[in-house]
């Protein structure tokens, strides 16, 4: 029974592991993915003082959708990556914020 299972699951990589419930979970998949990438864009793009506008904005982003994420997973492999996505997010939005905010220089 088990290598039935590893067979039908094995070969398809980082999908097994987030659909680790045998059934496919497009939007929660999705919603992960989204949340890693606004997290490693908001982290890396806080390493420059002058592009506070893209840090503090992808930052909020990847905190909405990391939360909304958290809220409909289903597996652990997806709330492991929205975890990760989260504090990614979360760093580069207050980095963000204390370098300019999410407006600074275009309104006042």
């Amino acid at each position: 029974m088990t290598q039935a299972v590893r067979q039908t699951h094995g070969s398809r990589g980082l999908l097994a592991v987030l659909n680790s419930d045998g059934r496919p979970h497009p939007v929660e998949n999705t919603l992960a993915a989204v949340t890693v990438v606004l997290g490693a864009l908001s982290a890396i793009s806080s390493l420059w003082t002058g592009l506070h506008l893209l840090t503090s904005w992808s930052g909020l982003v990847g905190i909405l959708t990391g939360a909304w994420g958290q809220f409909i997973s289903v597996t652990t492999g997806e709330r492991f990556l929205l975890i990760v996505g989260l504090g990614a997010s979360a760093l580069g939005f207050f980095l963000g914020m204390a370098h300019g905010g999410l407006f600074g220089g275009v309104i006042g």
